[in-house]
């Protein structure tokens, strides 16, 4: 088979295909194109490419900077989707190469990607091609029919408002994350929150986080933010299911069950929303709050992986 691979534009012609397949592909991480036209705006410099056989779009690919670590990090970020029936005909490795060669072009000599232990013949797919695990989150979901709100209940002296209420609040919101972000454990580099105006971008005006669904924890007496819990609606299904995005508490006030109020007050605005499903992820080291979601009564799911692989044209068997 002769693949085809171009550079998708920005029409909705081509994100529309890119939608398609990505949600055919993962359906547990859909996009949309509002999706992609935001991370456009948010993440400038992506390449987004489709592989087609003949007329027939089969796979799509995407590669661009890791906007959490400095520019002159060592790699870029990739995805690749191939439809199913189109596998081990080529696509994958066709698009890896194109990845490869934009990310040489860049002065970058690796790829990260993410993928779920869902897709094994992914993650096969990667190792042979000399990609290996670089961090491992535990993902979990909560189920939210027939659950009922459950009481908030913060620690003697906090108050909840969400950001929708109390949007003043931003700035602080923004310190807490500069404090907690360096704390994030998961392969062994830190990630940057940038400042105000990066951070505003990412985790407060994406058109997914839901203001409403933003949960802010102040010292009553001092009126300081001390914590923070955000949702991020599920792109193309924004009435079914959420994931949460950031739960961080100040270092002063963590153990005191800030996050556990904070949590809680998610799930009760999820269920008031009509979702039907809360999903949530952390690095396997992240025990303070994957603990908080087992209390909360959240279960297993297959865990997803952040793979590190060489930015190389590699031909290693069908793909």
């Amino acid at each position: 088979m002769t693949v085809g691979i171009r550079t998708a534009g920005v029409s909705d012609d081509d994100l529309g295909t890119i939608a398609a397949i990505v949600n055919a592909v993962t359906p547990e991480e859909p996009t949309s194109i509002d999706e992609m036209r935001w991370a456009d705006a948010a993440y400038p410099g992506g390449i987004r490419y489709l592989a087609v056989d003949g007329d027939r779009p089969v796979g799509v690919a995407s590669v661009g900077r890791i906007y959490m670590y400095p520019p002159d990090y060592p790699a870029l970020w990739a995805t690749i989707e191939v439809l199913a029936a189109d596998r081990r005909r080529g696509v994958g490795g066709a698009l890896l190469a194109a990845l490869s060669r934009q990310a040489r072009t860049a002065a970058k000599p690796e790829l990260m990607t993410r993928v779920s232990e869902a897709h094994p013949e992914s993650i096969d797919f990667l190792r042979h091609r000399g990609f290996r695990e670089y961090e491992r989150d535990k993902s979990v979901e909560l189920r939210l029919a027939g659950l009922t709100r459950p009481a908030v209940d913060p620690p003697a002296g906090i108050q909840l408002a969400t950001l929708a209420e109390r949007p003043d609040l931003v700035t602080g919101v923004h310190a807490v994350a500069e404090e907690t972000f360096a704390d994030i454990p998961g392969g062994g580099e830190p990630i940057a929150v940038g400042d105000l105006a990066a951070f505003r971008a990412r985790d407060i005006d994406r058109p997914t986080i839901p203001h409403a669904g933003f949960m802010i924890a102040t010292e009553a007496a001092t009126g300081q933010v001390i914590g923070y819990a955000s949702l991020i609606l599920a792109p193309g299904e924004p009435a079914r299911k959420a994931w949460h995005d950031m739960t961080a508490v100040a270092r002063a006030w963590r153990g005191r069950g800030v996050a556990g109020a904070l949590k809680r007050a998610t799930i009760g605005w999820a269920i008031d929303r009509g979702l039907a499903v809360l999903e949530a992820g952390n690095d396997t080291d992240n025990g303070p709050m994957r603990a908080v979601n087992a209390r909360h009564g959240y279960m297993p799911l297959p865990d997803h992986l952040t793979m590190r692989g060489p930015a190389a044209v590699q031909t290693v068997g069908p793909s």
